[in-house]
């Protein structure tokens, strides 16, 4: 069964050409993966399609109105009968990690509301939102490059969207660790040689070896994953290596 993923936009072709392409275009070409993407200016009631007014309290900006958000919410949820999780993307929500994209990606069906301008009033947020989800600290234009991001992360997820089903095992953070280096072809280039032991064929080393870099790695750049990781004794081993090797040839 496909997940279907609802997103209120102000720019719907832009969601609608997110998913043409890469892993998800294949996911959404293969059925396992249906995006719908909904523009809140339809439901509006004015002449001028209005989805935006003043703020309240003074300053610059303005916030998107109740109505027609809500209005479109009800359309979206009546379009079919599978309950749907709200998710507005938001500097103010919770991090996106790969935990919560995997609890994500077994969802039959989501909705996701994009802000623009000052964000959404904050009344619609309390009653009509499950939950908001942040992509970083910064802040971007509106919510569309948030949800492209999760819809990507959620499509690769699906069975049968790789083509390789290690692909997605192997990736960053599925075990609590950064992805260890890669190489290619050639094997010899004026940037350097591809390491030995990847050439070996002695399987247990290459295991080894991409164990340590990715908890090196880890270590390096974002040490906080480990003090949440729960290392095993050959883990700690590893890192030990690695952090010894580092500090003789840094």
């Amino acid at each position: 069964m496909a997940v279907r993923i609802d997103v209120i936009t102000l720019f719907p072709e832009f969601m609608h050409e997110c998913v043409k392409f890469g892993v998800v275009g294949r996911a959404v070409q293969r059925g396992l993966l249906e995006v719908r993407a909904w523009n809140p200016r339809d439901d509006a009631t004015d002449a001028h399609r209005s989805v935006d007014d003043r703020t309240y309290g003074g300053g610059p900006g303005m916030v998107m109105m109740i109505e027609p958000l809500r209005s479109t919410l009800r359309k979206v949820r009546q379009a079919t009968p599978e309950p749907a999780r709200t998710i507005y993307l938001s500097p103010q929500g919770t991090r996106l990690t790969q935990d919560k994209v995997r609890q994500l990606a077994n969802a039959p069906r989501l909705i996701l509301l994009c802000g623009r301008y000052e964000g959404v009033d904050e009344r619609l947020l309390e009653h009509e939102v499950d939950e908001e989800l942040s992509i970083g600290d910064y802040v971007l234009s509106g919510g569309e490059l948030a949800a492209a991001v999760l819809v990507d992360a959620i499509g690769r997820l699906q069975e049968g969207a790789l083509n390789d089903a290690q692909s997605a095992q192997q990736d960053s953070f599925s075990d609590g660790l950064l992805d260890c280096p890669h190489y290619t072809r050639p094997e010899q280039h004026e940037l350097g040689a591809v390491p030995a032991v990847l050439m070996s064929g002695d399987h247990a080393a290459i295991r080894r070896w991409r164990l340590k870099q990715a908890l090196g790695r880890t270590w390096l750049r974002r040490p906080e994953l480990l003090e949440d990781s729960s290392l095993d004794d050959e883990a700690k081993k590893l890192l030990q290596e690695f952090q010894r090797d580092f500090r003789d040839h840094p």
